[in-house]
């Protein structure tokens, strides 16, 4: 069974400002309605895509093998031109706003599905909101909002049937579900998606953008660090004081673990090292506590937009044994990063008996943490 996709593209959409029609805007690295072509042309079950262009426009490169049809002067006329074109040669058509960029494969599965037993078939949000009615910006009703929804596309029917239902109705309608019922044919309601948003207005670019994670600067950080070991009865790792007959060395409370993970912020963020924010030449940093360290990383991550998305640190040791220590590990690094500790990552490997970490004279550790600016 043939189903062909028709993407309606031949509206002006004024609201949404801009030079050319919100549809040839671009988001990312393409168009808007290149966004929407593409879902239709990686899905399996479509097999044939048409796309309903206002006669003035000259659409970019869209990334997808498109058949081109000029539509009408209404939603319904530019329909009805795609309908024609493809009439006795698709057995079913889904029909999609090019303005909805973020149309799924799951919602495309669930229109086709229940073409199978319905004449058509169409996504939707059911309402969860109050409503009320008003006039000159003063509530003057509420509305009951029970089985209400907000309407999405792909809309998809059996083309014939359809097809017919244009053809008797000429007057305008919100969308093809309108048209066909009508006709008298039934449609089925399918679960549709919060983020299967229609372009509107200028704002809702920015929203789209947002929900593709386009613009989003993601940044990954790299920290090494040593300590060696020397008179003591503890060390501290990550946070967590580990009984020890022997303790690191160093300028603060040699955290080795900690210092990695600092730089790594550090390193994301492109600004040097523990050495340069904290010089060990200065004496108040003599034994300091190695949060107060990670501590001010993170606020500079903050100052400058970043998240802190998770932090995976690995300790080069013979012993202690760092097992036992794990989950407090976490959670001591958690709560200073100010992220779950299921973001955290602790775990401990040896040098099989190789190197200065083999021979248990001191610990080496690396990190790695990801800085997300949304």
């Amino acid at each position: 069974m043939i189903t062909a996709a028709i993407i309606v593209a031949a509206g002006r959409g004024t609201r949404a400002g801009g030079d050319v029609p919100k549809q040839w805007q671009q988001l990312g690295d393409r168009t808007v309605a290149a966004h929407a072509i593409q879902a239709f042309a990686d899905h399996p079950g479509i097999d044939r895509l048409v796309l309903v262009i206002h006669p003035d426009d000259r659409p970019p490169i869209l990334g997808a093998t498109v058949e081109i049809v000029i539509g009408g002067a209404t939603r319904r006329e530019s329909v009805l031109a795609g309908l024609t074109a493809i009439e006795g040669t698709v057995a079913r058509v889904l029909i999609h706003d090019a303005a909805r960029p973020l149309i799924s494969a799951p919602i495309i599965d669930r229109v086709l599905a229940a073409l199978d037993t319905h004449a058509g078939a169409a996504p939707a949000v059911a309402v969860t909101d109050a409503l009320w009615q008003g006039a000159d910006d003063m509530v003057t009703g509420v509305q009951n909002r029970d089985g209400l929804y907000r309407a999405q596309t792909p809309q998809g029917f059996h083309l014939a049937p359809l097809l017919a239902a244009h053809r008797a109705n000429a007057n305008e309608a919100a969308d093809d579900v309108a048209v066909a019922r009508a006709a008298g044919l039934d449609v089925a309601i399918v679960t549709g998606d919060e983020e299967n948003i229609k372009i509107t207005t200028p704002g809702d670019f920015a929203r789209a953008a947002k929900l593709m994670g386009l613009g989003m600067d993601v940044r990954c950080g790299n920290g090494y660090d040593v300590h060696r070991f020397g008179p003591g009865d503890h060390v501290w790792l990550c946070g967590v004081k580990v009984p020890h007959d022997r303790s690191l060395q160093g300028h603060s409370d040699a955290d080795v673990g900690m210092h990695a993970v600092t730089d790594a912020i550090y390193g994301a963020l492109g600004m040097g090292d523990i050495g340069q924010h904290f010089p060990p030449s200065d004496p108040q940093w003599k034994g300091a506590a190695s949060h107060i360290f990670l501590d001010h990383a993170v606020a500079l991550a903050a100052q400058h937009g970043y998240r802190i998305s998770n932090a995976d640190c690995t300790l080069v040791c013979e012993y202690p044994k760092v097992g036992p220590h794990q989950t407090a590990m976490k959670a001591a690094m958690a709560q200073i990063i100010g992220i779950g500790a299921d973001r955290i990552s602790v775990k401990a490997t040896t040098s099989e008996r190789l190197g200065f970490t083999g021979r248990g004279e001191g610990i080496a550790s690396i990190a790695t943490v990801t800085l997300v600016k949304p």
